[in-house]
């Protein structure tokens, strides 16, 4: 099996390429990604991207077709994946979340590619407190990064056909330790911020709900995607992707950290704005599917992971938030040393 992973050089990357080492060991692993985050590893052994054969650095939006000759899989990971960064630079945000991600779907048909693997997300439901969504429920997109997924899993819908199977996973919020790890996704925020400080901060009244996902979980998912048959599923098909027991209000989340971690502080901010990004979300069709391929992660484990990684690596940085592990600190930082542009390509020739 011949697979090719874009934006690969992320938070979720390093898990699917140790996914797919395991269970397919003679899998010959591609990486495409621009490497705005590549240096960014939270890891004391070595590079999670030995583990793949080849890495080729490249922006989506010029994607080079020919890198798909031969190519059995496709993983579209490539995203702006983080709300600031997308509100921010929402022009950019939709070119390579949803135009350039179809232009590489429709490329990989072209070539003869057989699955492609669209990583798509929970928070398209936007707002939706009053019961589980389902796939079939309605859609509330709230962010540019929420309807840039909107936008491409409608256009890979019309894609699909008998030799070209495609899977939208929608995740629900990922969490847990990574190779490349992230400190702006909620329960790594709190958790950083309960190791570093003994506090937990709220920004909102801690009542919106979130389901969330280990990102190890999440590639165990992306293995399912690729060796599913389309007699499981059909041809193309959007599924929730994560566990029922997953589903948590923010405020549970640093009570069960405080457990973990008896004695650190809970700031909760009632007179905070209303987050409108709140959803709960049924997984049943999930777990009809891929039985053997469920999330093996429970929240008390995902805590516990991220603690030791931290500790690991030394971790002690209580003003975490004005760091590289925040994305939109990189963002800022390269455009500051003019090594991107405001639509967020690479400017050649920087010093």
């Amino acid at each position: 099996m011949k697979i090719l992973i874009t934006g690969n050089l992320g938070y979720v990357g390093p898990g699917i390429a140790k996914e797919f080492r395991k269970f397919h060991p003679d899998a010959y692993l591609i990486g495409y990604d621009i490497g705005y985050f590549a240096k960014y590893i939270t890891s004391n052994t070595i590079s999670p991207d030995s583990l793949l054969n080849v890495q080729h650095y490249g922006d989506v939006r010029q994607f080079p077709e020919h890198l798909l000759e031969g190519v059995d899989v496709v993983v579209s990971l490539a995203a702006i994946s983080n709300d600031p960064i997308g509100n921010r630079f929402e022009e950019p945000t939709l070119e390579i979340n949803y135009k350039a991600n179809l232009e590489i779907a429709k490329m990989a048909k072209r070539q003869g590619v057989k699955k492609f693997i669209f990583a798509s997300s929970c928070s398209v439901y936007g707002s939706a407190e009053d019961a589980p969504r389902v796939e079939s429920s309605n859609l509330d997109p709230l962010t540019a990064y929420a309807k840039s997924k909107v936008m491409s899993e409608a256009g890979l819908e019309g894609l699909a056909a008998e030799n070209f199977q495609i899977t939208c996973l929608r995740f629900a919020t990922a969490c847990g330790m990574s190779d490349r790890l992230r400190l702006d996704l909620v329960l790594n925020d709190f958790v950083a911020g309960a190791m570093t400080s003994g506090k937990i901060t709220i920004l909102s009244d801690g009542s919106p709900w979130r389901p969330l996902i280990n990102v190890l979980d999440m590639a165990r998912a992306i293995r399912w995607a690729a060796e599913r048959k389309n007699e499981n599923g059909g041809t193309f098909i959007t599924v929730n992707t994560g566990s029922n027991g997953w589903n948590y209000q923010v405020k549970d989340l640093a009570l069960e950290i405080q457990k973990i971690l008896p004695g650190i502080t809970l700031s909760i901010n009632p007179d905070a704005q209303p987050d409108k990004r709140s959803y709960r979300v049924s997984f049943d069709l999930f777990e009809s599917l891929a039985p053997q391929h469920q999330p093996q992660y429970q929240l008390q484990d995902t805590v516990k992971g991220l603690i030791q990684g931290l500790e690991a690596i030394h971790f002690q940085d209580a003003n975490y938030h004005q760091s590289e592990l925040i994305r939109l600190n990189v963002i800022k930082d390269l455009l500051a040393r003019q090594t991107m542009d405001n639509q967020l390509k690479l400017v050649y020739g920087f010093s």
